[in-house]
């Protein structure tokens, strides 16, 4: 019972929810760059919303079940198709044995999560199933999928009447997710940014740029390029904690938007952060795309997080009570 890699496309790994209990010991959160898109996956196949998934970047890979198996495809849009067949995203499907599916390039948005009921059953360091690429450790061997490498599947799951048994190549489910507006994919992402401990000197260049993803980006952070750089009056400091949606400002002024794998300290000034309720929308931005940046305040972000955490949960509810049928 596995899920067989027969092309692995750019980047494409098993991830979770990460390890936030580890940074006093240096390591990376890790983890989903969108948990939101991971966590509505989960939920529409039935698992727990840590369980492990598989994360695919710009570029998807081609698949193989080698047992029947209920999955969700969510996040940013990918072309996917099962036998020239076009699969949909946000909505729960089953695909048969010997199912070969395909994941070709985003049409918007970085990133893709493919759940599987079960969950992918790769063993747990400090606590986690993620793939930390830099430290080469958790996940599938430590390291991005490769051609022939094969995932075992958990099979803990109740297929119920939504999955007829006869083999067939593809049922979708019913019910469907609606990540609007808690994932929306605009053309300029408006990223909220809480103060930072080094304030640029002019705020106005800073909220009035519309900046571009540069092609270094990855999961350890987003580098963001502008005509006219940002500049601090704040002397050089000694390196500081940083966390997931810290702003950086290296020497050259062009800001890094730290992602899942930032490291846990560093030495640029941090000029601002981004609230968590932005993080999801943070991570689907590709190389290339654009954000500007919109002055929050703290009570605007935990309003923002509070409703992004009641969407969740109302998605969360509604795939459970549908699962039940």
């Amino acid at each position: 019972m596995s899920l067989e890699i027969l092309k692995p496309g750019l980047l494409t790994s098993v991830q979770d929810l990460g390890r936030p209990n580890h940074r006093a010991l240096g390591v990376p959160v890790g983890g989903a760059a969108d948990t939101f898109s991971l966590q509505v996956a989960n939920a529409l196949v039935g698992n727990d919303s840590g369980a492990a998934a598989l994360e695919i970047t710009l570029l998807g890979p081609r698949l193989r079940f080698t047992q029947d198996a209920v999955i969700a495809l969510c996040g940013g849009r990918f072309e996917a198709s099962l036998d020239d067949l076009a699969l949909p995203m946000w909505r729960a499907m089953r695909v048969a044995a010997g199912s070969i599916i395909d994941i070709g390039r985003s049409q918007r948005g970085a990133r893709l999560y493919l759940a599987v009921a079960g969950g992918l059953n790769c063993p747990s360091v400090l606590g986690s199933r993620a793939t930390a690429l830099d430290g080469g450790f958790g996940g599938w061997q430590g390291r991005a999928l490769q051609a022939g490498d094969r995932l075992v599947l958990s099979d803990c799951f109740s297929l119920g009447r939504h999955w007829p048994r006869q083999s067939i190549g593809l049922h979708l489910a019913r019910w469907w997710a609606n990540p609007a507006p808690a994932l929306s994919l605009d053309p300029v992402a408006e990223i909220g940014l809480l103060p930072g401990r080094h304030p640029p000197t002019d705020s106005e260049l800073l909220f009035g740029t519309e900046y571009l993803v540069d092609s270094r980006s990855n999961r350890m952070g987003l580098r963001l390029d502008s005509e006219t750089p940002l500049s601090i009056s704040a002397p050089s400091t000694l390196s500081e904690p940083v966390s997931i949606g810290t702003v950086q400002l290296p020497p050259e002024g062009k800001p890094i938007v730290l992602l899942a794998d930032a490291q846990t300290i560093g030495g640029y000034p941090r000029i601002g952060h981004v609230p968590s309720a932005d993080l999801p929308r943070l991570a689907q931005l590709a190389p290339n795309d654009r954000l500007r940046f919109v002055p929050n305040n703290e009570a605007q972000a935990l309003q923002r997080l509070q409703q992004l955490d009641r969407h969740l949960q109302r998605l969360q509810d509604a795939a459970k009570e549908a699962l039940k049928d």
